[in-house]
């Protein structure tokens, strides 16, 4: 199993929202590296679930329920989604600025690229970020 971070803007799709809906297709990545990063993904990988803009914060956890394939809103075809849902909301949010104070953690792509919308995340980092949110991941 590999471990995920994609980031949301609220007024977008927000945690409330995946809590609504329990079950969602992740669309709309255009920034090829991320869209790389979908197709890694396989069924069964968890992913933080990450506001971003204002709030800047690791909300909640999901999981990958269905691979890579193409993505209905892109008219170029060239970009596609994974299919993701509701796993576990974090006890504990997590903001930016307690993962940017962690030194082990310094090396995130969250930290390092902070525009990259789907990225991935080593399992050491994992049970840091877990650890803080105060939420066990079994």
């Amino acid at each position: 199993m590999a471990y995920w971070l994609v980031k949301t803007e609220p007024s977008t799709w927000s945690w409330e929202d995946q809590l609504r809906d329990k079950t969602t297709f992740w669309n709309g990545v255009r920034n090829w590296q991320a869209s790389n990063n979908l197709k890694k993904m396989m069924v069964g990988d968890l992913v933080f679930f990450y506001h971003s803009v204002n709030e800047r914060t690791v909300v909640g956890i999901v999981k990958v329920c269905k691979k890579y394939y193409p993505d209905h809103t892109d008219k170029s075809k060239r970009f596609g989604m994974v299919d993701v849902k509701i796993f576990k909301t974090l006890k504990k949010p997590v903001s930016l600025s307690e993962i940017k104070s962690r030194k082990e953690l310094s090396h995130l792509a969250l930290v390092r690229q902070s525009r990259l919308s789907v990225m991935p995340i080593d399992s050491k980092s994992w049970k840091i970020i877990c650890k803080m949110a105060d939420t066990k991941v079994e």
